[in-house]
């Protein structure tokens, strides 16, 4: 079991940019303690092996001469760095110079037999000396003198050589010291520097979090691991910020449409009560009664079909309703136009209808999707017309294709044309929308609940198409559907419910 470290926690509090920066100084600091180390080292064994080669190449000559001043020959001093031991027998003489000893001290040079000098196979090797912390470098020979064997040990102080390394550990440390020092002041103002928009993004986050969604992140190159993270947290961001906005709208449609629900609803609802009173309370005439009673009905019919239509939507909202699943099969447009128109006759028979082609003649247009909800999208369309424009007034319903110029069957497109006094442009997109009525003023009985074009809407979502609102080019007002083309051989059948 290893016991924990109690400086982990402590390490963990530090800011990012001071672990870093820790972490490159001590990353300098290894590589130069390294450098150093591997420095010092060599430079100490380059010296020692001159020293080796001068005692290898001179070592003999000078054992030579100490030989001869031993037995009394003044040729050939030896030199006053050297120190030689001369042993023969049981007698033994150590030859240095004063120079030599007073600064290296006296070497402990080692009695040797010719055999044991022999052994050593003249390969230089280090003694220690007395009087002095230096060490020697010394190489042995055999020797023979007088029938007598012995052996002659030439030595070199290591003096010099320590004394080089040791200047050179000193500046190596003192300039590794520097480095460091300056490695980490460096370091760290670099490391902060790099981390700028780490703390940009960190200030960002804050703003966002006091409920400023629109702030971004500083943009950066990306390629760089922080301009990558700030596209990615930009791109989270702008879709936060849109899911906010939708769900804002979102409660605020929802609140508008139970007000206007609300609304549509307390007005049927109070002539049925009010009506209810009147009859309860015996005032009324037998024709009031009647009266009475029609207008109950009426109001009782205004508040079924405003549910209807509420349900419709609910329904739409929801997907294929449960238990009964919504039929996707080729329906003809130009069917469901005209029934459309027929019943648009019927409603004002002074009006001048006709079913045109959006290009040309009229051909069928086959689109899949559910022949009930279709026809109830014409059907709410033109009774929008019915309301909305003056009797009498010219109406179009015109159908065709757009085939487009991808490998899809293409788009079947159905025009409904009014001449009409049109709708401003500042209304066009908000028509859809629930309980929207163009002009505000317009009576309840006269102008609809707002929810006719609501359901076109809905519906063609649900069919994978789109509707839109466009001015008629002599006056009035056309409103485009498309819907996808059916295949052939298409009829599919969609439903939620849930299998088993």
């Amino acid at each position: 079991m290893t016991t924990p470290d109690p400086a982990a926690p402590r390490v963990r509090t530090w800011p990012l940019w001071a672990r870093l920066a820790a972490i490159t100084t001590a990353l300098v600091a290894a590589g130069l303690l390294l450098a150093g180390v591997l420095s010092t080292t060599l430079l100490q064994r380059f010296l020692v092996e001159q020293v080796d080669t001068r005692l290898t190449a001179q070592g003999e000559a000078t054992a030579r001469s100490t030989l001869l001043l031993a037995v009394g020959d003044r040729h050939g001093p030896i030199p006053t760095d050297y120190a030689v031991l001369i042993s023969v027998g049981d007698d033994s003489d150590l030859f240095i110079g004063d120079w030599g000893a007073d600064r290296y001290g006296v070497p402990n040079l080692p009695r040797l037999t010719a055999d044991e000098a022999q052994a050593t196979g003249q390969q230089p090797f280090t003694v220690t000396a007395e009087g002095s912390s230096a060490t020697w470098r010394a190489v042995a020979y055999p020797l023979q003198v007088a029938q007598q064997a012995g052996s002659v040990v030439v030595a070199l102080p290591l003096g010099d050589v320590e004394q080089t390394t040791r200047q050179t550990t000193v500046v190596l440390l003192g300039s590794g010291a520097a480095i460091v020092l300056v490695g980490a002041l460096a370091g760290g103002l670099a490391v902060r520097r790099s981390l700028r928009p780490l703390r940009q993004i960190e200030a960002t986050a804050a703003a966002i979090a006091a409920g400023d969604l629109s702030q971004r992140v500083p943009t950066a190159p990306l390629s760089t691991e922080v301009g990558r993270l700030g596209a990615a947290l930009n791109g989270m961001l702008a879709q936060i910020e849109q899911a906010f906005a939708d769900r804002s709208a979102s409660e605020a449609r929802m609140r508008r449409f139970v007000a206007d629900a609300s609304h549509e609803l307390r007005t049927p609802l109070a002539a049925v009560r009010g009506y209810a009173e009147l009859y309860r309370t015996g005032g009324p005439t037998a024709l009031d009664a009647r009266e009475a009673l029609a207008r109950v009905e009426e109001s009782a019919n205004r508040m079924a079909v405003l549910v209807e239509d509420l349900l419709t939507l609910a329904r739409l909202d929801d997907g294929p309703s449960q238990g009964r699943p919504t039929v996707r099969e080729p329906v003809d447009l130009v069917v469901i136009a005209g029934d459309a128109l027929s019943d648009l006759h019927a409603l004002d028979p002074t009006r001048t209808v006709g079913l045109v082609g959006l290009t040309g003649q009229v051909a069928p247009c086959l689109v899949l999707g559910d022949e009930h909800q279709l026809r109830q999208v014409l059907t709410n369309l033109v009774g929008n017309v019915a309301r909305h424009t003056p009797a009498g007034s010219p109406v179009e319903l015109a159908v065709g294709h757009d085939y487009g110029a991808g490998p899809a069957p293409g788009l079947g497109i159905v025009e409904v044309r009014d001449h009409g006094p049109g709708i401003p442009p500042e209304h066009a997109a908000q028509v859809f929308e629930r309980f929207y009525r163009v002009d505000p003023s317009r009576t309840r009985d006269s102008g609809g609940a707002g929810l006719g074009l609501a359901i076109v809407a809905a519906v063609v979502a649900a069919h994978h198409g789109d509707v839109a609102v466009a001015a008629t080019p002599d006056g009035g007002t056309t409103v485009r559907v498309r819907l996808p083309l059916a295949g052939l051989g298409t009829a599919t059948v969609v439903s939620d419910k849930s299998p088993g």
